[in-house]
């Protein structure tokens, strides 16, 4: 009974591993392109820029707006002529409502509205670029934490492996005890070891979890509550020094976003400038008005009245003195734009320099990964020599427990180094603007 119930268990496991479905790191950047906070709000930023964009060429139309009236006067009057007989006084009341067409067209501004429609333009090709930098980013995030499950996959898989010796060793500690060839505290310490290999077991596999967790908040968790990822770390060893840093000028996000930042500071000052310049407006009116004269003092006043007709003209703004506000915008936009290429100037140094260390990175991280792969054969053939020694008396517990040591470090150096150089491989890649294709 005990043993179909073990049978139930280990089947149910088994059924629950196999039921998680496998997300490729394909399927992983897909859905954070899609749902990603930060490129989300990203976007949304680039909609805004968009948005007034769409709208620009309006500064370039005339503005028209109408106007109405109602108005009701009710005054007392009193006329006073020579003649006293002619004096007329008493209570008079109006009626007037009309309504009119006015337009202002700016012909010329010192071609600010030129300035400023690039300038908006130019807002939303760097809101582009913007998009396209947390992209970047946000693939290299997931491309890091997707591996990072993978490490501890291979982690948790290298810690069972050893635990398969040390259960060899304990049932080899307890023949040789029931036999009388050995002691004792040899089967303790070989417990003690598979009993801390179970433990790490526990711990692994807690610290998986957490990073699928964390991988799925990347993905606004739209992925499955139980999945699982690829077992193998893919690495690219063709990734050559010139090519890669060569793109870094050309194609970083980050770098042309900022690059752009420094035309717009330029365009800033030229809108600041044409303020300088005389403003040439083109005015026009269509005016209707109609006049009820409902109570007359004055004999000689009309009844009724209408007027309808329209006027036009140019109106002419010199701008002569305003308190200098004018040219201490203009310094202070100069003075921005200094500052946009000092910070430009200051990012593409720090980019470069990140660029050509990250490419060291992975050049040693390669080299760490021959030599850790050669390592590792070394070891599990040293665990192998000394298990069989240990079988037939001929080396210590002690010996055996030495090469597992080294086996357990090598497989950790082996695993870290596969990591370490993705990381290195994904970093490079994503200064050089190469994730984004």
């Amino acid at each position: 009974m005990k043993r179909s119930f073990i049978v139930i268990v280990l089947v149910s496991l088994f059924s629950s591993v196999y039921a998680q479905e496998l997300v490729t790191l394909e399927q992983a950047i897909a859905l954070a392109l899609e749902n990603n906070y930060d490129v989300r709000i990203a976007k949304t930023n680039l909609k805004a820029a968009s948005t007034d964009n769409n709208f620009a060429l309006a500064a370039f139309l005339p503005q028209l707006n109408g106007v109405g009236n109602y108005t009701v006067n009710d005054t007392d009057q009193e006329f006073r002529f020579e003649n006293t007989a002619n004096n007329r006084s008493g209570n008079a009341k109006s009626i007037s409502y009309g309504g009119s067409l006015q337009l202002v067209w700016t012909l010329f501004d010192g071609t600010r509205m030129f300035a400023t429609r690039e300038r908006i333009e130019q807002l939303e090709r760097q809101g582009t670029l913007q998009v396209k930098e947390q992209m970047v980013n946000t693939i290299s995030a997931i491309i890091t934490n997707y591996y990072d499950v993978i490490r501890q996959k291979q982690q948790l898989r290298a810690i069972q492996e050893q635990m398969s010796v040390n259960e060899e060793r304990v049932k080899l500690a307890e023949r040789k005890l029931q036999v009388g060839t050995g002691a004792k505290p040899e089967l303790l310490q070989a417990r003690v070891d598979l009993n801390a290999q179970r433990a790490s077991v526990v711990q692994q596999e807690t610290l998986i979890n957490q990073l699928k967790e964390n991988l799925n908040t990347l993905l606004d968790m739209k992925l499955p509550v139980s999945y699982d990822v690829a077992d193998t770390i893919l690495i690219d060893t063709s990734l050559q020094r010139d090519e890669v840093l060569g793109k870094v000028n050309t194609d970083n996000y980050g770098l042309l976003a900022s690059q752009r930042s420094l035309f717009i500071s330029q365009l800033a000052i030229k809108e600041r400038k044409a303020e300088l310049l005389p403003t040439l407006n083109f005015v026009g009116a269509y005016t209707v008005t109609h006049n009820d004269n409902v109570r007359l003092i004055n004999p000689f006043s009309a009844l009724q009245s209408d007027f309808q007709g329209i006027n036009y003209g140019l109106t002419l703004n010199i701008p002569i003195l305003n308190a200098f506000n004018t040219q201490r915008l203009v310094q202070q936009s100069r003075i921005a734009y200094d500052r946009q290429q000092l910070l430009f100037e200051q990012q593409r140094t720090t980019t470069n320099a990140a660029a050509r260390n990250a490419y060291t990175n992975y050049q040693n991280a390669l080299s760490i990964l021959t030599i850790e792969e050669e390592n590792i054969l070394l070891a599990k053939e040293n665990v192998s020599i000394a298990l069989e020694s240990f079988k037939r008396g001929i080396s210590t517990f002690i010996e055996l427990r030495t090469a597992q040591q080294s086996l357990e470090t090598a497989y950790n150096r082996l695993i870290n180094a596969r990591y370490n150089a993705k990381v290195a491989e994904t970093e490079l890649l994503r200064l050089s603007g190469a994730l984004l294709k």
